[in-house]
């Protein structure tokens, strides 16, 4: 199980959520990037199985600036964003055990702000991509949104996608997997028939999939083992 840190961003206080492997390491490390849920069970399950693979898994807290807000998902702003992934990458590096190389991953607007990070932030060797919406819009003071970004991803890419989600549509998959190719960037997509957004969150029955879920997910520690070693 993690248990709750705290960093600094911008003078105030941020939260994020920390599973660390038993042992003394050094690990390889992975920041997660959650979904509308935020850090819910779901989300620190994902770091908890990440941690039992060997990974050091952080969650920052992306709502922290807005604790009362109804709606913080409406708040988000890019630069403020940009700001928690950096002050992420420094926790981490901060971390006795952190050793070898970082992956960014994200659900559902987690998979946008990934897809931001890794395009970004240098220190991300590999980015995991979970059905990314708004991924053609600007949040709050953004100036660019990611999909005009991704010429700066510097390690390899994979994604998992409901074939029945409405955002990303299977034509937004298209459309990012097309730029990708375009850009020469490395990467592998999966689709699911039968499965649409939030295909993973076993919180939600009415969304998940068991089948997509598995495979998705042995997909993913397979792809991070090979890219962070």
């Amino acid at each position: 199980m993690g248990k709750m840190e705290t960093t600094k961003v911008d003078g105030a206080n941020m939260g994020l959520y920390v599973a660390t492997p038993s042992g003394t390491g050094p690990f390889p490390a992975v920041a997660i990037m959650y979904h509308r849920g935020a850090i819910d069970d779901f989300t620190k399950d994902r770091a908890d199985r990440l941690a039992a693979e060997g990974f050091i898994a952080v969650v920052p807290d992306l709502f922290h600036r807005y604790p009362d807000a109804e709606n913080p998902l409406e708040r988000l702003d890019d630069p403020e964003i940009e700001a928690d992934i950096k002050a992420t990458i420094v926790h981490i590096k901060g971390k006795g055990a952190f050793g070898g190389k970082m992956a960014i991953l994200g659900h559902c607007m987690g998979g946008r702000v990934a897809f931001l990070g890794a395009a970004r932030e240098q220190a991300f060797s590999a980015a995991v991509i979970y059905y990314c919406g708004n991924m053609f819009k600007t949040w709050g003071k953004g100036k660019t949104p990611p999909f005009e970004l991704l010429a700066g991803i510097r390690g390899p890419v994979i994604g998992f996608f409901g074939n029945d989600d409405k955002n990303p549509s299977p034509d937004d998959v298209k459309k990012i997997d097309a730029e990708l190719t375009r850009l020469g960037k490395a990467h592998e997509f999966h689709r699911y028939d039968g499965a649409g957004h939030a295909f993973q969150n076993f919180v939600r029955p009415e969304q998940y999939r068991e089948a997509a879920e598995k495979d998705s997910w042995a997909k993913t520690i397979a792809f991070l083992k090979s890219a962070l070693g």
